[in-house]
C-alpha cells in the first residue's frame, strides 16, 4: 500500500507540475512584459502546493477504498510494482466502485493538464512563428519541444494504462507503458531541465575535470 501510494501520489503531482510548466513558458513567450508580474514566487509556490495537495488528496481517497477491501488467493503481482489494476486482481470482493474512482481521478488528472498544455503550446507556436528573427525561433523551439516531448510521452501512457478499454493487447503492453511514466520520463527531466541549462553544464564540466585530475594524482 505504502509503494502504491507513493508512485499514484509523484505521478498524479507530476502531472499537474508539467501543465505548470507549460503554462510558464506560455507565459515567458506570449506575455513577456508582464511575465515577473504574473509568475512571482508566491504564485509559482501556490502553484507548486496546489498540485502536491491534489495528489495527495486524490490517493488517499483510493488508499482509504482500497484498505476496506479483502484480499486472497494468490499473493503475486504480475508487474514491476504495485500498479492498482494488478492488485486489485488479488481481491475476493467486488472492485466496480474502486474501479470507477480510479478512472475518474485518472481522468481528471491526465485530461485537464494534457488540454491545458496542447492550448498553451497552439498560443506558444503561433507566437514564435512571428518572431523575425531565425535564431530566435529556433531557440524558442529548443526550449519548449523537449518540455512537449516529456508531456505528451507521460500523459499519453497514463491515458493508455487508466483510461482506454482493457483489451488483451493492452493489458499485455502494460509493464511497457508503465515504464514510461515511472522511469523513463523521470530520468529524462535531468537532461532536459538542467544539463540544456549552460550554467548547469559549466559546474559539471568543471567537477568533472577536478575528479579527473584527483584520479591521477
Amino acid at each position: 500500500m505504502i509503494q502504491f501510494y507513493f508512485v499514484s501520489f509523484f505521478a498524479a503531482a507530476e502531472c499537474y507540475l508539467l501543465a505548470v510548466m507549460s503554462y510558464d513558458r506560455y507565459l515567458a513567450i506570449c506575455k513577456l512584459l508582464h511575465y515577473a508580474a504574473l509568475m512571482n514566487t508566491r504564485f509559482c509556490l501556490s502553484l507548486a502546493a496546489g498540485s502536491w495537495i491534489n495528489g495527495f488528496l486524490a490517493i488517499i481517497i483510493v488508499i482509504v477504498l482500497m484498505l476496506q477491501l479483502t484480499f486472497c488467493g494468490p499473493n503475486k503481482i504480475d508487474h514491476f510494482y504495485c500498479e492498482s489494476t494488478e492488485m486489485l486482481n488479488l481481491c475476493c470482493n467486488g472492485t466496480n466502485q474502486i474501479e470507477l474512482v480510479i478512472t475518474i481521478l485518472a481522468a481528471i488528472f491526465t485530461l485537464p493538464p494534457f488540454v491545458l498544455t496542447m492550448m498553451s503550446y497552439v498560443c506558444i507556436i503561433f507566437t514564435i512563428l512571428r518572431i523575425p528573427s531565425t535564431a530566435g525561433r529556433q531557440k524558442a523551439f529548443s526550449t519548449c519541444s523537449s518540455h512537449l516531448i516529456v508531456v505528451t510521452i507521460f500523459c499519453g501512457t497514463l491515458i493508455i494504462v487508466y483510461l482506454l478499454p482493457k483489451t488483451n493487447t493492452l493489458r499485455d503492453l502494460n509493464k511497457v507503458f508503465s515504464v514510461c511514466y515511472t522511469i523513463l520520463t523521470p530520468m529524462a527531466n535531468p537532461f532536459i531541465y538542467s544539463l540544456r541549462n549552460k550554467e548547469v553544464k559549466e559546474a559539471l564540466r568543471k567537477n568533472v575535470s577536478k575528479c579527473v585530475d584527483f584520479t591521477r594524482n
